[in-house]
């Protein structure tokens, strides 16, 4: 029991401290996880998604994969656990060559975001390779003077397996003249030596057959053999002496060919042809060091007759043979190392792992662009490598480990501004002089829908006459949106508050596609003077965005009402008696006409004219009151007199209407003329019109009542000058005064102008009037309406008295807002009705004074 409990123990420490050299690993960027070379396909190399703490539902979404072209052809991953396999037979010998140690970086890529992680596999060499030697049958010569000691080196064996595969021993077959001796180089490597230990006698044996065997280290260990023959040579005293047993030289690897490396020199006491000594490469040397260096035979200079490249093989290390021309000849070995010094002769190369391609202008600072590779062979200074990109682009470059950079995002992007970015990234070493290159990064900036559409104007005003034909075009609102694609197509639509009495749809219609206003019915003035409404343009984003522009549209007036005559009441076509007394005098009122356009401004102003008359002496119209006067005193006998008096407004064409009156003497009873048509049908439209007006009058005349009483309070005390407030903010002063230089008399008329920027609007009262008379329409904006009423007048034939003398007449009341005070010139009539209507329901009135 408590050597279960120990083994547990052991485990769980085993497994913490397994945890804590991963996760070590992790943060140093360093997870390495060890294959066997030759490991089948589907072989288990490690888990990455547990290593790098990754969710495993997400990795199929998150595409994890190997990046680049030759890791992927020997390993994958698999999506549903997250573990790294093997996809090919990985050949270490093929990979990596004799290198001691063979470690494969693998990285990583997930995309959204986009990410890379790194670790590396390092691939255990298996011993598939038995030592094999160069030649089946090696020959070696050997004087029979040779003294026992002297050594002959041997062609070594190679083995393609490294580590303790690689070769680990030498055996010779059993003899009694060799042994065999294994001299270790600095690199590791094992050189075998023909050791001679008793002399030879060539008479008694002229060659020897051995057997060389190298064994590696492997488990089960592979040998390889190959036949050493040694041939006895006659006496030579002498062999030939290095002056050193090894040499180490130092190379640039730029050196030129032809460039001398080093002279050998070796002595031989011997005189004649045993002491003329002659330099070659030992016969184990390689065929390529044979290639890159030429050895002068006798007198030892060593050139170099190729390239040399330190990224492909940092140094050379081979035997140099000296041998005399003695029979039998004899010979001597040193050891040459050629160490080759880096030149900076290897640009930057650039490798792009992953690159988005296009990026939503919406990204945040650091989101990652392209995951970059950089390598460079050389070594030292000359492979540090350091890369950067322009200074005025939103990016900038972060360094994960070694040589690997991620480009992300520094600042926002604004696609309208800048739709795409080719970005230059250069890669520069540190050495004299540094190597650079360049690599270009093309990337797309795809739109969000973050600029709302504009339109050119906040507000628009729009001017149309009345009477238009439906169908018109009354305005297009065209609105922008820099933004691109869906995010760029606007529709437009009509917006309009709840609060509105009158509906801006029934009036005009919206093009949905180009925002063009068209009218659906013609505009009337005397109905509706403006119209107000928002148009808003809306976007196609996800989610939507709009802006809305206020139209006022402004009607025009245009004469097309003719004046209509209220007093004196008649029907159309049918006389208006009026009567006199007998013997008046000159200046007599007769009556007073009274007539309402319903236009405004000048196309209003109505003037009265006499047409008609048996004679036109005896009576006088006057032009803008309207008031019948006699022109001389009327005889006692004067006959009926039919006057036809002609009202025409100020338009352009002007329109008129007339009434005819018949004059008569009190004494005289004359019947009522009949109607003069043949059908007394009333004219179309008079009872609706005198509808409005008699709505329009009460409810105004109750309205105004209560605010105006304490101003015509005021006003008949003879207050100089009164300021009124009305409820709207509006103020008027009330002052009996005289009439203003250039206006006409006014003759009871009461003038109303409704603010500085309206069109005036008139309200005639009359001495024969009953009731209040409103005499046009609805002000433009918002305003102040003033009314004046009449407190009686005179019955038919009554002789009529102004209240005041003419030049106390009144002569208009202006309103407007209480920046600029407003004035009342004079009044006719002691009771003066005010009042302030609001304007959507308010009315204006005009009438004239005879200038």
């Amino acid at each position: 029991m408590l050597r279960k409990v120990g083994s547990w123990v052991e485990i769980c420490w085993g497994a913490t401290l397994l945890f804590l050299i991963c996760h070590l690993g992790y943060v140093c960027g360093q997870i390495r996880y060890p294959v066997p070379e030759e490991s089948q396909e589907g072989t288990f190399v490690g888990n990455v998604a547990q290593d790098f703490l990754l969710d495993t539902e997400t990795l199929s979404a998150r595409r994890l994969q190997v990046a680049g072209e030759v890791n992927q052809r020997h390993f994958r991953v698999d999506l549903d656990s997250g573990a790294l396999l093997i996809k090919n037979p990985i050949d270490r010998e093929a990979l990596c060559g004799l290198s001691a140690s063979c470690i494969v970086p693998l990285e990583f890529v997930t995309e959204g975001p986009l990410e890379m992680y790194r670790a590396e596999v390092e691939i255990v060499d298996v011993n598939d390779h038995a030592p094999r030697f160069p030649r089946q049958q090696l020959d070696l010569e050997i004087g029979e003077a040779a003294p026992p000691g002297q050594r002959f080196p041997l062609e070594k064996a190679q083995d393609a397996d490294v580590g303790s595969n690689s070769i680990s021993s030498y055996r010779l077959s059993s003899n009694e003249h060799f042994a065999l001796d294994v001299k270790k180089r600095s690199d590791g490597s094992l050189v075998p030596e023909l050791l001679l230990e008793k002399p030879l006698d060539r008479e008694k044996q002229s060659d020897y057959r051995l057997v060389l065997t190298a064994v590696d280290g492997g488990n089960p260990p592979r040998s390889g053999t190959a036949e050493l023959r040694v041939s006895v040579l006659d006496v030579n005293d002498n062999a030939p002496a290095f002056q050193q047993s090894s040499y180490r030289i130092s190379v640039l690897e730029s050196a030129p060919a032809g460039m001398l490396l080093i002279q050998l020199n070796a002595s031989d006491p011997d005189l004649g042809p045993s002491g003329n000594v002659t330099f070659s490469f030992s016969g184990h040397t390689p065929d390529r060091v044979r290639n890159l260096f030429s050895l002068h035979p006798t007198t030892g200079k060593l050139t170099l007759q190729g390239p040399l490249d330190f990224e492909s093989e940092n140094y050379y290390e081979f035997d140099i043979r000296a041998r005399d021309g003695g029979s039998p000849a004899m010979e001597q070995h040193c050891s040459l190392r050629v160490d080759l010094l880096d030149v900076n002769d290897n640009a930057p190369h650039i490798t792009v792992t992953s690159e988005l391609g296009t990026l939503p202008e919406s990204a945040e600072p650091g989101t990652v662009v392209a995951l970059i590779s950089v390598q460079d062979p050389d070594s030292g200074s000359n492979g540090d490598v350091s890369l950067r990109i322009p200074d005025h682009l939103p990016f900038a470059l972060k360094s994960a480990f070694r040589n690997q950079f991620s480009l992300v995002t520094s600042g926002p992007l604004d696609r309208e501004a800048k739709s795409s970015y080719d970005i230059m990234v250069t890669a520069s070493d540190a050495g004299n002089p540094p190597l650079s290159t360049q690599r270009s990064i093309f990337l797309n900036i795809s739109d969000v829908n973050d600029n709302p559409p504009s339109f050119f104007q906040r507000s628009h005003e729009v001017f149309v006459p009345e009477n238009n034909r439906p169908g018109d075009l009354l305005c297009s609102l065209a609105a922008s949106d820099p933004d691109s694609g869906l995010n760029a197509l606007i529709s437009y639509s009509l917006l309009e508050p709840r609060n509105r009495d009158v509906s801006a749809s029934s009036f005009i219609s919206l093009n949905p596609q180009t925002g063009a206003v068209h009218a659906t019915r013609s505009f009337d003035y005397e109905q509706t003077q403006t119209l107000q409404f928002e148009v808003q343009a809306r976007d196609r984003g996800n989610p939507p965005l709009s802006s809305t522009v206020t139209v006022r549209l402004f009607v025009l007036d245009l004469n097309d009402n003719a004046p209509a005559v209220l007093r004196p009441r008649a029907r159309p076509g049918s006389l208006c008696p009026q009567a006199l007394p007998p013997s008046v005098g000159a200046g007599h009122l007769v009556t007073k006409v009274t007539a309402v356009d319903l236009d405004s401004g000048y196309n209003a102003w109505v003037s009265y004219q006499l047409l008609e008359a048996p004679d036109p002496s005896l009576f006088a119209v006057s032009r803008y009151a309207g008031e019948v006067r006699t022109a001389v005193p009327i005889p006692a006998d004067l006959p009926p007199q039919k006057l036809v008096i002609v009202v025409k407004d100020s338009g352009s064409p002007p329109l008129s209407t007339s009434v005819t009156l018949l004059v008569s003497l009190e004494e005289d009873t004359h019947p009522v003329v009949p109607d003069l048509r043949e059908s007394s049908a009333p004219r179309e439209g008079e009872s609706r019109l005198t509808l409005y007006l008699a709505v329009s009058l009460v409810a105004i005349c109750f309205v105004s009542f209560g605010s105006f009483v304490a101003l015509l309070s005021k006003c008949l005390r003879g207050a100089a000058c009164g300021v009124t407030c009305f409820p709207a903010g509006t103020c008027a002063c009330l002052t009996r005064s005289r009439r203003r230089e250039g206006l006409p008399p006014s003759n009871g008329i009461l003038r109303i102008q409704l603010g500085s920027d309206d069109p005036i609007k008139f309200v005639d009262v009359g001495g024969h009037s009953h009731g209040c008379t409103p005499l046009a329409s609805a002000p433009t904006r918002s305003d102040s309406f003033m009314m004046v009423k009449s407190p009686s007048a005179p019955m038919a034939g009554e002789p009529v008295r102004p209240s005041c003398p003419p030049s106390d007449l009144l002569y208009g009341l202006e309103v407007r807002p209480l920046q600029a005070q407003p004035v009342l010139e004079s009044y006719s009539d002691p009771s003066i009705w005010l009042g302030h209507v609001p304007g959507t329901v308010g009315l204006s009135a005009r009438a004239h004074s005879e200038w």
